[in-house]
């Protein structure tokens, strides 16, 4: 799918090799106008520098904060937002997005200064999470190409990108979904428990403290 604005996922090694249903790496496949970077730090990752100091582009971070511009309430008229689009007059929109969980997160941009400087941007009032085989931690939670999707509606909201295929990213989650129930139903009659995704209604909740830290720092949750 193409995009005006390019997206870089910045990936906990963590999320590479131990998480099978991992949403950044299907949400870079489907966008053309992306890339994937694994680390912890990347004030040291020669690709990410690159593009943070290309004066081409205008990087961002996306990442809830106070100080982060709310592409989904901002009004076109907006100083912020206006800010933003005399930027892209010359220079391309780059966004930075950390691919891990919350506890993870927090390291990757502790150890990222140049992450830190960026500015940052979010979007708010998102649906609700359409993933069916992983418990999202809290109801405003994300996953990594959900987050894509709502931030590509807002974007396109601003003016700042078209989202001209919105429904390509969401069928492709729906069906990757499918095929996790599909082996988990047909490894089930089986007894072969290791590849049995069981569903979110079917687990016992398990409240982490992180989420209340989490949520004391930001009200309203964009993605995890």
């Amino acid at each position: 799918m193409p995009t005006r604005t390019k997206f870089v996922f910045l990936m906990h090694p963590y999320e590479h090799k131990r998480v099978k249903a991992n949403t950044g790496r299907l949400t870079h496949l489907c966008l053309r106008e992306s890339e994937l970077h694994l680390g912890i730090g990347f004030d040291e990752h020669k690709g990410v520098q690159v593009l943070i100091n290309d004066p081409k582009n205008y990087p961002v971070l996306l990442y809830p904060s106070r100080e982060a511009v709310d592409l989904s309430t901002v009004q076109k008229q907006d100083p912020q937002l206006s800010t933003v689009r005399a930027q892209l007059e010359t220079r391309r929109l780059v966004v930075f997005l950390l691919d891990a969980t919350w506890r993870k997160v927090r390291p990757m941009l502790r150890l990222s200064p140049s992450l830190q400087r960026l500015p940052r941007i979010m979007f708010s009032h998102a649906a609700p999470s359409r993933y069916r085989i992983k418990r999202q931690p809290e109801p405003g939670c994300l996953s990594t190409l959900e987050a894509t999707h709502e931030l590509l509606v807002a974007l396109d909201r601003s003016g700042l990108d078209a989202y001209t295929q919105p429904a390509q990213l969401l069928d492709v989650f729906q069906r990757m979904q499918d095929f996790q129930i599909s082996c988990a139903t047909a490894n089930a009659p089986r007894g072969d428990r290791r590849h049995v995704r069981r569903l979110p209604s079917d687990r016992p909740a398990t409240p982490t403290p992180v989420l209340a830290q989490r949520h004391r720092i930001f009200p309203v949750a964009v993605a995890s």
